[in-house]
């Protein structure tokens, strides 16, 4: 097989574990685009498994998602290079969170959900047109067996 698309990688990994953590929102005129970063719990109250046969667990994700916005608090692109946007929303939907909202428990998944201004012409484009459908997070973690996982 040659080389893929990061869009036809992204394809083909959707149709392989069906769920959206691409764009759901965009503002052209101030360049803001916003999504799911990571969903750790549907709707349903199944625990997701990302592509590299992950899980994070609410709580877990919401201490990363802390942690990154206020140290770094910008976008990247592609896990390479930095400073093309910066937060400027950022939640971790939990069962809580929700409640104190009034949001009723069948509405949201658990995750967060974050928003950028984007400020490179590039990267823009490359949302605009697609290339870029969806958020990715980089970090760092410990792999630990889960009960019952195989491991």
């Amino acid at each position: 097989m040659g080389a893929q698309t990061f869009k036809q990688i992204s394809k083909a990994r959707q149709e392989q574990r069906p769920r959206k953590l691409t764009v759901m929102k965009s503002d052209d005129e101030r360049r803001l685009v916003f999504g799911w970063a990571n969903v750790a719990v549907r709707v349903d109250g199944e625990q997701i498994v990302d592509w590299q046969e992950d899980i994070i667990d609410t709580e877990e994700l919401e201490r990363a998602a802390y942690a990154y916005v206020a140290a770094f608090g910008t976008a990247g692109e592609m896990h390479r290079r930095g400073g093309v946007g910066r937060v400027v929303e950022s939640i971790v939907f939990t069962k809580e969170k929700a409640d104190a909202l009034g949001i009723p428990p069948d509405i949201l998944p658990e995750g967060w959900w974050i928003g950028f201004q984007i400020t490179d012409d590039e990267v823009w484009k490359k949302v605009k047109s697609g290339e870029y459908p969806m958020f990715s997070i980089e970090g760092k973690a410990i792999r630990e067996p889960v009960e019952g996982g195989g491991d």
